[in-house]
């Protein structure tokens, strides 16, 4: 379903409560402070977007809302941090050049592209959303993926890690869990939805997975129970990134052992890897006044901003190397691996 058809139910629709932003481009560098934290720099370049407070460590007491003089996302108060590794093209002749981005529609003229962040009470389809959910707390993080999966087996547990090649701008399926293996017309959208139950306990855990949890049967979609151990509901945090890989269409410029093109910034060229980071950053209990309104898709209330103040906001890179042009090995040596 598009989302003109999905907009015009929702004006029909009483007590809805999804949210959907655009989030302009931060910075681009290697930092990673979840699963590196401290370490400058981090094993793989990211793109990330929110508040300008992100550094490389972003201490679990760290007051992102406090600390923050701006966010690059649209609403003005979301000062969390969300961010993923970066798309390459892998040449024939083995030289890799950074993918750019593209803002999502609707939100054009985003800087860098950047990506859409959903914060749903229900399906992406369900425009009643008339589940209730908890808003995260200060502190809270999460990750999903496994950066070292290259096979459909490894990737099993994490449920929701697709792509959707675009034949149109406004393809929004079918979803794989690898690559596309095609030429895709308009680009790639790559979309990651995080874990729904949390523990009710711990913001965070050792690998930033295990205080969170699945639906026990089912799905988030089919509304499956959480497990007891991970009671309380949260909303679903879902990105949707767009790969501009237009540039990258004729096939004569692929790889000469027939394989597609694209590699993952830490050497995955499966797709199996994508992977997601999410820091936690609203203001005071701005999200969850939003995630109790009745809403749907933009037009949420809260305080917002517009793509040009969005604009404004930037960091300066603190890992100084070269992502753009084409390289002979991944920043940080990495090599495209199957394995």
């Amino acid at each position: 379903m598009q989302w003109g058809v999905l907009l015009i139910l929702a004006l029909s629709a009483p007590g809805s409560a999804l949210i959907r932003f655009q989030c302009s481009q931060l910075v681009r560098q290697r930092l990673d402070p979840l699963v590196s934290p401290g370490q400058i720099p981090s094993p793989h370049v990211h793109q990330i977007v929110g508040g300008n407070s992100f550094n490389a460590s972003m201490d679990p007491k760290k007051d992102m809302p406090g600390e923050s003089t701006c966010t690059t996302c649209q609403f003005s108060e979301d000062f969390s941090n969300y961010w993923t590794a970066i798309l390459y093209f892998r040449a024939k002749n083995g030289t890799y050049h950074r993918v750019p981005q593209l803002a999502n529609a609707g939100f054009e003229g985003a800087a860098g592209g950047g990506m859409t962040v959903y914060y749903m009470q229900d399906p992406l389809y369900d425009t009643a959303q008339k589940s209730k959910v908890t808003a995260f707390k200060p502190g809270f993080r999460m990750f999903i993926g496994n950066v070292n999966a290259r096979t459909k087996e490894e990737n099993a547990r994490f449920r929701q890690l697709t792509y959707t090649c675009l034949d149109t701008f406004g393809t929004r399926g079918p979803e794989t869990l690898g690559f596309p293996n095609r030429v895709c017309k308009e680009g790639i959208m790559t979309s990651l939805r995080f874990p729904t139950c949390w523990d009710g306990v711990n913001l965070d855990s050792p690998d930033h997975m295990a205080h969170m949890a699945y639906p026990e049967t089912g799905t988030f979609e089919s509304a499956g129970p959480c497990p007891a151990t991970h009671p309380i509901r949260t909303s679903q945090v879902m990105f949707e990134v767009i790969w501009d890989t237009k540039a990258y269409n004729n096939k004569d410029d692929w790889p000469t052992d027939g394989k597609q093109p694209f590699v993952w910034s830490f050497g995955d060229p499966t797709g199996f890897a994508n992977h997601g980071d999410y820091v936690f950053g609203w203001k005071n209990d701005s999200l969850q006044k939003i995630l109790d309104t009745s809403c749907y898709a933009a037009s949420c209330g809260g305080k917002q901003q517009s793509i040009a103040d969005m604009n404004k906001c930037s960091q300066k890179v603190v890992v100084n190397e070269d992502i753009e042009g084409w390289l002979s090995e991944l920043p940080g040596g990495h090599q495209a691996q199957y394995t």
